[in-house]
């Protein structure tokens, strides 16, 4: 969420509190400064600041880029930085972004515009990938017994200044991926703080890892405070997507911006469980397919019976879900234990009477009445199925009544078994109804009124087809990511056997659909049916959920229950994620587990809270302890801010306590577009000046290292008398 935006539309600022500007103020006769809440981007393209420009949109951070590969951007210089407001000094941004300590070349009045604003105003900056060298604090890795070259499976540590300061969220480690030991997937400089810095400077590093070969530690991420500016030092390349970035990167933004921005960020993780009361058909590993599949004629194995639930697994699942707090929510098919009490003769299901025994230990969503398909009337005479035609070409619609029929006769049916649930979540069969391409490339039109018959506001969608969230009818959907862990499998030898006829060339018994993939899931040769599950595709499945986990992303995961049934073989990537979570990061940054409807809710908040910064309408600003920010009418303002800040109108705190901080959405007061906010007296002063005069010297330049998997433009070291 957010895209760069230029934050338009001065506020009278008469209401304000006053703060007088600090003691010994270079412009003393000024009034206290206004700091506008954007962050200023100056972007060579390369992997570093394109990472810290999605960590701003994910969050929702406004932002203004300025892009060096383009001769006719925008030059930086006092006028571009700062002017004035309703009489008083306005930096018109909070924080900079810069590629490395100086992207602009030896003696460049860019360079010297921005130390000068940010010495005036207290600005701070980021230096996204720089060298580690005395212009910015540290020893070369040449001269003092540092470190240059890969960074893969190195494990950093978030020093004590760092805990108490930025990355207080983080417990210690921050493990470097090695994904693929056959390629370089990270690149960095392990250096010493200087022993004596130049007079008045100091460098504080916030993370560290030991140096090859020594007993000494080295900085990757550090402050360097020197001549009245505060620049933060990272000394390793990274994309947005590689885990090591992902965890740092709350706390370089938080640093940036000393914890007052637009734009908020969670940690999420929320797991659906499809098919509950149904049967799931089983994996026939003899003939590669699923018997009942329109691509695997023939009746199941006598052998192979189909998968359900157990009773016994549905109080595994409680106790689960309890002991890892992580409630499960449960998509149920009511018809599933009616057809169990019609094959045992009988009218008690026992894995109905545990689950409702136990029904508020889950959530409950709408999984229709006998999982049928709701989209086109499928041909399923040919492979793949295609959308069945009328004699004029016309697609043939499965009809409203049915579509309505499996939503009320599940609702109905729960009420006969007395489960209670919110009937405006729902998941059609395999996502049915809505598109799906390429046979069906638009909804059923039958879907939308069904929907709305029954008060649906929240319809579930597969993420793989379509990520974004979109209107169906009156409803929105809510993209759920499918977990691979496969519906038709309940047993750890079973999902090998088909993971590895998926992913395997035709030469290695695999189906060939990787004959000439570079997908990330394709193997380079079969699995080993007893060891590979738990060898590799829980740390791969694990791996990817965490990468969601990680960037703020609310979408929920899916998985079936068969896979929570006989080896309960889901449970294990689930745990992994846990685990691996929990060994990472603090208690006051918990996973945040929220229902379908939350979800949904929280995604059409960011998409107008992006559309309005998109809009440029959207004015926030810090003057002292006062913070002001307006947006478009019926917009709710996303925000991160110290803890003890208050809305001014109800006198309440804002936001809710995360990572340290207080954050959250806030809607402002019934006819009002604004929203003022205090800050707490701890706060420190905003635009503290210092002296005007210094000069920077930059260091010549020279190409920095990137591995091979990162990519992009990186910063310049030493070395290259031409510099940039």
């Amino acid at each position: 969420m957010g895209r760069p935006t230029r934050l338009a539309a001065v506020l009278s600022a008469a209401a304000l509190l006053a703060v007088a500007a600090p003691a010994g103020a270079a412009r003393a006769a000024d009034p206290a400064p206004r700091i506008d809440l954007q962050v200023l981007v100056v972007d060579d393209g390369g992997p570093a600041t394109e990472a810290l420009r999605a960590e701003l949109d994910g969050a929702g951070t406004p932002y203004t880029k300025v892009d060096l590969t383009d001769s006719r951007r925008q030059r930086i210089d006092e006028a571009f930085l700062s002017d004035t407001a309703d009489g008083r000094p306005r930096a018109r941004f909070q924080g900079v972004v810069l590629p490395n300590e100086n992207p602009f070349g030896a003696d460049s009045p860019e360079m010297a515009a921005l130390a000068t604003y940010e010495k005036r105003f207290g600005i701070r900056q980021v230096d996204a990938y720089t060298y580690a060298s005395p212009k910015v604090g540290l020893n070369s890795p040449q001269n003092g017994g540092g470190y240059s070259g890969p960074l893969d499976g190195k494990t950093a540590q978030v020093t004590v200044d760092g805990a108490t300061g930025p990355f207080g969220y983080l417990k210690k480690n921050v493990p470097f991926e090695d994904n693929d030991t056959s390629v370089n997937e990270s690149y960095g400089y392990l250096a010493a703080p200087l022993a004596q810095q130049e007079q008045g400077a100091t460098y504080t590093s916030y993370l560290d890892a030991p140096i090859p070969g020594s007993s000494g530690r080295g900085s990757l991420i550090g402050q360097y405070t020197h001549d009245g500016r505060s620049e933060l030092v990272v000394t390793f390349i990274a994309n947005q997507y590689q885990s090591q970035f992902r965890l740092v990167s709350r706390g370089i933004v938080e640093w940036l911006t000393q914890g007052i921005h637009l734009g908020a960020s969670r940690n999420y993780f929320g797991v659906h469980v499809d098919d509950v009361f149904a049967s799931d058909d089983r994996w026939d590993t003899k003939r590669k397919c699923t018997p009942g599949d329109v691509d695997c004629p023939g009746n199941p194995s006598p052998d192979s019976p189909p998968i359900r639930m157990t009773a016994a697994d549905a109080q595994y699942a409680k106790q689960w879900s309890q002991s890892h707090n992580l409630p499960l929510d449960l998509a149920y098919n009511g018809v599933g234990s009616e057809e169990y009490k019609a094959e045992h003769g009988g009218t008690y299901d026992p894995l109905l009477d545990q689950l409702r025994t136990d029904q508020k230990s889950f959530r409950w969503i709408n999984h229709t009445y006998t999982h049928a398909f709701l989209g086109c009337v499928q041909n399923t005479t040919v492979v793949p199925w295609k959308c069945a035609t009328d004699l004029l070409g016309n697609v043939r619609w499965v009809s409203r009544a049915t579509i309505s029929g499996e939503i009320g006769n599940n609702l109905n049916w729960a009420a006969r078994q007395g489960l209670t649930l919110d009937k405006d979540e729902l998941v059609t069969g395999e996502h049915s109804g809505l598109k799906t391409t390429p046979q069906q490339p638009k909804d059923n039109p039958e879907l939308a009124p069904s929907l709305a018959q029954y008060g649906v506001g929240w319809v579930a969608s597969d993420n793989s087809r379509e990520p974004q969230q979109r209107a169906v009818g009156s409803a929105l959907t809510v993209p759920r990511y499918p977990m691979n862990v496969y519906y038709n499998v309940g047993k750890a030898t079973e999902q090998t056997d088909e993971y590895n006829w998926l992913y395997t060339k035709k030469a290695d018994g695999g189906s060939g659909t990787c004959e000439n993939s570079s997908t990330t899931t394709c193997l380079k040769a079969p699995l080993d049916v007893k060891t590979g599950f738990s060898s590799y595709i829980v740390p791969l499945e694990a791996r990817i959920a965490m990468g969601h986990v990680l960037s703020n992303d609310p979408r929920p995961h899916f998985m079936h229950q068969s896979n929570l049934s006989e080896e309960r073989i889901g449970y294990n990537v689930l745990e992994k994620v846990l685990g691996d979570y929990s060994g990472l990061y603090a208690d006051n940054t918990p996973l945040v587990n929220l229902r379908m409807r939350d979800i949904g809710a929280e995604m059409s908040k960011r998409a107008a809270w992006s559309a309005a910064l998109a809009s440029g309408k959207v004015t926030a600003y810090r003057i002292g302890s006062a913070v002001t920010v307006s947006a478009p009418a019926g917009t709710q303002i996303s925000a991160t801010l110290p803890g003890g800040t208050v809305r001014n109108d109800t006198n309440a705190a804002f936001g809710d306590a995360y990572a340290g901080l207080r954050s959250g959405w806030a809607a402002p007061a019934a006819g009002q577009t604004g929203l003022g906010l205090t800050l707490p007296a701890a706060t420190p002063a905003a635009g503290a000046p210092a002296s005007a005069t210094a000069r920077v010297q930059p260091p010549a330049r020279t190409a920095l290292p990137v591995p091979e998997g990162v990519t992009g433009r990186v910063p310049y070291g030493p070395g290259d008398a031409a510099g940039r």
